[in-house]
């Protein structure tokens, strides 16, 4: 008797409201890749990782984390493997961000919007979700795993056009994942929401993963910090920043593994900070919460005062763990509980 064929476990399908075994301490109990990297697997769904696999001192495979065709071979490994996105690719010396990690902060998102759906307690899935990433990056990862997760709807912008091309080109080789996308060109880098969100647009939430050094130097001297560290340390599952990367590109020059907007920006993440909470009240009623990865903890205090300033009716700090390293979420909103309910309700009749 013929077995029935296995259903793959791929794509929102494998995302549910109850969480799965959680096994990777301090990551999220939803996240795909709690158990690791599971690299047969990766390398049957994408045999481009296989020259980059080998057997590490500890005698696990693995890859070269300081190696930047390592690394992007991997991500697209992942996203092929986990998410069903094919031909994802970034140009050379862009941000190549750990995916466990990015994950995460997707799938606190989510609970965070469960959380006003008083009514069920239930993560909000589907196309009526909308979510703007700021500074998305040519990478889009935000928008990939949101949309694959849980079928959300996404705007993504930057101030870099050669980003916004590549995001484009991304969902282009995915077409049905291109109707859940649209970018959105940031033409004045000193703003952050100004010039993106329009009068008629509704988000449920923003996402943002900021630049966290104030100049190039700074940058350099976190990238020269983390190659010294993964030397160190090859043993680290998902330790990685997604500054790992690359002390030089195909040509020879150093390569840092991002732009200057994806890695530092004048005042680095507290400025970046400041400027994002105060643009936030010019759109307090069209947003239900805004969120942002705090890298620095010693910004985090500034950037909650100044919440309170602004007059923020709920802040809320999410802890995310990746290995050693600790990230938070910081979130807020301007509405009410009540007109947080509004919200839903008006969200859920159209």
């Amino acid at each position: 008797m013929n077995k029935p064929k296995k259903t793959p476990t791929t794509l929102a399908s494998v995302i549910t409201d109850k969480p799965a075994p959680k096994l990777n301490k301090g990551m999220h109990p939803r996240n795909l890749h709690n158990a690791g990297y599971d690299f047969p697997a990766l390398m049957n769904s994408y045999v481009e990782l296989k020259p980059f696999v080998s057997t590490n001192a500890f005698g696990n495979l693995s890859i070269d984390f300081s190696a930047p065709k390592a690394v992007k071979a991997l991500n697209a490994a992942l996203l092929k493997h986990h998410y069903a996105v094919d031909a994802w690719d970034i140009p050379s010396g862009f941000l190549c961000p750990p995916i466990p990690g990015r994950a995460d902060y997707i799938h606190h998102v989510a609970d965070l919007l469960a959380i006003t759906k008083l009514s069920k307690q239930r993560v909000p899935k589907g196309e009526k979700i909308r979510a703007l990433d700021v500074g998305t990056g040519a990478n889009v990862i935000y928008p990939l795993l949101g949309i694959q997760s849980y079928g959300w709807q996404f705007v993504g912008s930057d101030v870099d056009p050669i980003s916004i091309n590549n995001a484009q080109q991304i969902f282009a080789n995915n077409p049905d994942l291109s109707n859940k996308f649209s970018s959105r060109l940031q033409c004045n880098s000193q703003h952050v929401f100004q010039g993106v969100i329009g009068k008629g647009d509704r988000f449920d939430v923003t996402i943002c993963n900021p630049p966290f050094h104030a100049s190039l130097a700074e940058a350099n001297a976190g990238t020269t910090r983390k190659l010294t560290n993964l030397a160190a340390n090859r043993a680290a599952k998902f330790g990685q920043k997604s500054t790992v990367a690359v002390p030089q590109d195909d040509s020879g020059v150093l390569n840092f593994g991002g732009q200057k907007a994806e890695l530092w920006c004048e005042g680095g993440e507290r400025q970046f900070l400041s400027n994002m909470i105060t643009e936030s009240q010019m759109f307090a009623d069209q947003c239900l919460w805004f969120t942002t990865l705090v890298s620095k903890k010693e910004n985090l205090k500034p950037a909650q005062s100044l919440l309170q300033k602004v007059k923020a009716r709920e802040i809320k700090v999410i802890e995310m763990h990746q290995g050693n390293k600790i990230t938070r979420i910081l979130a807020w909103t301007f509405l009410t509980l009540e007109q947080q309910q509004l919200w839903q309700q008006y969200r859920d009749q159209l």
